[in-house]
């Protein structure tokens, strides 16, 4: 039977600065800095993978650190299907956290903006039960394209879809409208309350995820600290409060809630469990410096990686 998670989004080099203070301008702050493995495909998938699902990610790295990111990939428990661009590095972000855990972005996407159907072929999804896609993937127009084609084999196939809307800059950017419509595949939804906001111009989260479920099917909002509710069908189906943790870095916190949402789903939870799943992986993500999870010993496994 198919219970297989496939990830389609995008793989980062996180560098993480923890900062106690206002960013002085023009001269030095004191900070905390980090190197992480990071973006939002990869952190859902390296989660869900430390969560027991069997899950693949298709994504591209640059030529500059791939070999570093498949390894942290694989060590986690996820199958890379990692195309290695051989013209551009892996996308960057910098990331200044503030002592609240809240964290403004630099963003190169790199390699990642250049996703494109070049990197799909239907045979991916053998295997698998869910497809999962970030909104990273629909910002440029490879990754646009290749997206639609990604939802439309699942479709065919009676694959699952959902998104996540990734980020309320470039989703506006984008075009509200034209995110509704490109996404339209996806049979869930999982925005943040921001997020939800933008796509639905309430501000009140259920208001918005009634209104997202009832052209989605669901929707999964996340409201930060008070945790997340589900609405299916036009009705909310399910909440879950949010757990006390001290935040160190909120980095791919949104990430880890999806893994655990979606990995709970495919092991047969209904949505009040899954949601209670999602918010305790936000809680553990945030407790961290960086997106994703912490691994024990190297699993040594081959997988298909790809080159241009």
């Amino acid at each position: 039977m198919s219970a297989g998670l496939l990830v389609v989004g995008d793989i980062v080099t996180d560098v993480v600065a923890l900062h106690s203070g206002p960013v002085a301008s023009g001269t030095d702050t004191d900070a905390d800095i980090s190197l992480r493995p990071g973006g939002s495909g990869a952190n859902t998938a390296a989660w869900a993978a430390h969560f027991g699902a069997d899950v693949r990610l298709l994504a591209r790295a640059g030529y500059d650190s791939s070999g570093w990111h498949i390894s942290e990939l694989v060590k986690t428990g996820v199958h890379p299907l990692v195309t290695v661009d051989a013209d551009h590095p892996t996308a960057v972000v910098i990331s200044m956290v503030d002592l609240t855990g809240e964290r403004s972005m630099l963003t190169n996407r790199g390699a990642g903006g250049r996703l494109s159907p070049d990197d799909w072929s239907p045979e991916i999804l053998d295997g698998v039960a869910h497809l999962h896609l970030s909104a990273y993937t629909f910002f440029a127009e490879p990754g646009l394209m290749l997206a639609r084609r990604a939802m439309a084999d699942a479709v065919e196939r009676g694959v699952t879809v959902s998104v996540d809307p990734a980020s309320t800059g470039p989703l506006e950017s984008f075009g509200i409208e034209r995110f509704l419509s490109e996404s339209s595949p996806a049979s869930l939804i999982i925005p943040n309350q921001d997020e939800a906001r933008l796509l639905t111009g309430s501000d009140d989260p259920e208001h918005a995820a009634l209104a997202l479920s009832e052209r989605y099917g669901t929707a999964v909002v996340k409201i930060g600290a008070r945790g997340a509710l589900v609405a299916s069908a036009g009705r909310v189906v399910a909440r879950a409060t949010g757990m006390a943790r001290e935040v160190v870095d909120s980095t791919g916190a949104g990430d880890a809630f999806a893994a655990g949402y979606l990995t709970a789903r495919l092991k047969g939870a209904g949505d009040q469990r899954a949601v209670e799943s999602g918010v305790a992986a936000g809680a553990e993500c945030v407790a961290l410096v960086g997106g994703r999870p912490r691994y024990g010993l190297t699993t040594k496994h081959l997988y298909p990686i790809h080159t241009d």
